[in-house]
């Protein structure tokens, strides 16, 4: 019988197969009120994310995106838990990812808890912190992409 800490990062693993190969969201968004790009140089990954807003509130998010089975993950559960938050909010859950994958631990919320074990990776860190950069960006409305670089 496996340990319970193998179960778990098999647990894990197959959460980021089931979001990397179908992604939540994955689509591009008709009129959008907010829009970013972002790309991994290192990785080949690349990622345009779309926002609705409604009275401060993000209603409904999506993206397009090629890139590794981490990004596409990460993207397809960040338009998972946004949607349904005030835009306050949202920068806040985007500077808590963002801090726990800097840090060696840090409490990351639903599915993304699945990308812990990417903190051992120093290098897959931006694969799975891009789509976060890119929102963020999008909330700015910024007109540069993000870059991993």
């Amino acid at each position: 019988m496996p340990a319970p800490e193998e179960s778990l990062a098999r647990l894990y693993r197959q959460t980021v197969l089931e979001h990397s190969r179908q992604p939540h969201n994955l689509g591009r968004m008709a009129q959008p009120d907010h829009q970013a790009s972002g790309d991994n140089p290192l990785c080949g990954d690349r990622i345009t994310l779309y926002l609705r807003e409604k009275a401060g509130c993000i209603t409904e998010a999506a993206f397009e995106g090629t890139g590794c089975a981490i990004s596409l993950a990460s993207a397809s559960m960040l338009t998972d838990l946004v949607p349904g938050r005030p835009a306050a909010e949202v920068r806040r859950l985007v500077r808590t990812i963002m801090d726990a994958f800097a840090g060696s631990n840090g409490t990351l919320p639903g599915d993304l808890a699945a990308l812990g074990e990417v903190r051992a990776y120093p290098a897959r860190i931006r694969c799975a912190t891009l789509p976060w950069k890119t929102l963020d960006a999008a909330l700015d409305d910024a007109g540069t992409p993000v870059s991993t670089e």
